[in-house]
């Protein structure tokens, strides 16, 4: 059992490591002053979810489940 609980704490620590990392990585969402002319409806806007950055969203949303359910788990073990 001690392995286990060994094996993660460190998954948990390189989690966290990675979701820092990836959240620090993503662009600010401020549409600024082009939200209220409405230009910012753009090309690039709607297809987000197929590149770079729509990556790191789902990265960051799949890495913050695994961070809560390891957490918990961790959490749980201790008693």
């Amino acid at each position: 059992m001690a392995v286990l609980k060994t094996v993660l704490q460190v998954a948990f620590i390189i989690i966290s490591i990675a979701l820092t990392v990836i959240v620090l990585m993503q662009e600010g969402k401020q549409t600024g002053l082009g939200a209220i002319a409405g230009s910012s409806e753009t090309y690039w806007s709607k297809n987000k979810g197929r590149s770079v950055e729509g990556m790191l969203v789902k990265i960051t949303r799949v890495l913050v489940i695994l961070f809560l359910v390891i957490a918990a788990v961790l959490n749980i073990g201790s008693f």
